[in-house]
């Protein structure tokens, strides 16, 4: 433990010095780690602004500057949580946002999606108003809509790049020929999905259509949601409103075989007194120069040791032991349930 703090303390002495990647042939230039917004707000047990709004202004401190949010976390809650913390302070952070889910009345209506250009127009104007600033830095399509075509939505946030209120354009979860739909009329600089050592299926067909086109990659739970922290608990343990409560690979059955997967990662990160979460991320940014990987969390102490990983070194054994460990057969369960699989563009 005392080798950990010190490699901890001594890495966050110097983490001004935290790597750029650049995402996109646009040339969207981001931390090489970032912030994943979401627990802030839901998912994740009690809200605690306090603690989050210190949590942002460390990540800044730290060199951790690229900030991931939606409309659809709290929904609305969560924009509002980041245009407090950065009012003052737009100018040191890059923020990417999230329109297409159907939210009435404050509420989200299920999976129900809604990228109809008029709805991507309202909803960019409430990310503006909410996050307090002229410009979102990046701007993803949630979810694909099936009843709105690929070439409205880029055509439609092509013009909101034209007019100034985008820099750059996102998708989150879609597949490869929806891609390629939208970076044929608008470039596409960043698709985000999840994408981790515990979830790989973006391997067989996304991840070579993004070299192809020049498009980065943005994972999202990066860490399993914490299942890759070794620290996993059966899902009747977390507490009412826990996202994991309902997540598949938590419950009974699949629950103990991937405990028994997630093992060597847990050996890997002993024998270099790290970890286990800091060798998931390590994992992701040994794989390609532009994976930038956003994990979430709402406390500083989480943002620290997950900002460290970026100093960690995999050799190559390290990297074909963690991929034949947890390859796709080895991982039980779907890792969402059947009405989320249903909204994943596959």
């Amino acid at each position: 433990m005392e080798t950990y703090l010190l490699l901890v303390d001594t890495f966050l002495e110097t983490i001004m010095t935290l790597d750029k990647r650049t995402l996109g042939t646009a040339g969207l230039e981001v931390s090489a780690i970032g912030l994943g917004c979401m627990p802030m707000s839901q998912s994740y047990g009690p809200a605690d602004e306090t603690e989050s709004i210190a949590t942002l202004h460390r990540a800044i401190e730290l060199g951790c500057t690229f900030f991931d949010t939606a409309e659809v976390y709290g929904p609305h809650t969560n924009e509002e949580l980041l245009g407090k913390a950065f009012a003052d302070r737009r100018d040191k952070v890059t923020i990417a946002t999230k329109f297409g889910f159907r939210i009435e009345n404050g509420k989200q209506i299920g999976v129900d999606r809604d990228s109809r250009p008029s709805n991507i127009r309202a909803a960019v104007e409430g990310s503006l108003r909410r996050l307090k600033t002229d410009h979102i830095d990046l701007l993803y399509q949630h979810r694909v809509d099936p009843n709105v075509p690929m070439e409205d939505v880029a055509g439609t946030v092509a013009d909101l790049v034209k007019e100034g209120k985008v820099s750059y354009f996102g998708l989150s979860e879609a597949g490869v020929a929806n891609i390629r739909r939208a970076h044929a009329v608008h470039p596409v600089s960043v698709v985000q999905s999840e994408y981790s050592l515990w979830e790989r299926n973006l391997e067989a067909d996304v991840i070579p259509a993004l070299r192809e086109l020049g498009i980065g990659l943005v994972p999202f739970s990066p860490l399993g949601r914490g299942f890759l922290t070794g620290t996993a608990k059966r899902a009747q343990d977390y507490p009412e409103g826990d996202f994991r409560r309902n997540d598949p690979r938590y419950q009974e059955g699949n629950f103990e075989a991937n405990v028994r997967a997630a093992q060597s990662v847990i050996d890997i990160a002993g024998a270099k007194n790290v970890k286990p979460g800091q060798i998931a991320l390590a994992w992701i940014l040994h794989k390609a120069p532009d994976f930038v990987p956003i994990p979430g969390t709402k406390r500083r102490s989480y943002l620290e040791e997950n900002v460290a990983s970026a100093e960690i070194e995999l050799s190559s054994d390290d990297m074909a032991a963690l991929d034949t460990a947890l390859a796709p057969e080895n991982v039980s369960g779907q890792r969402y349930t059947a009405a989320m699989m249903a909204a994943v563009d596959r």
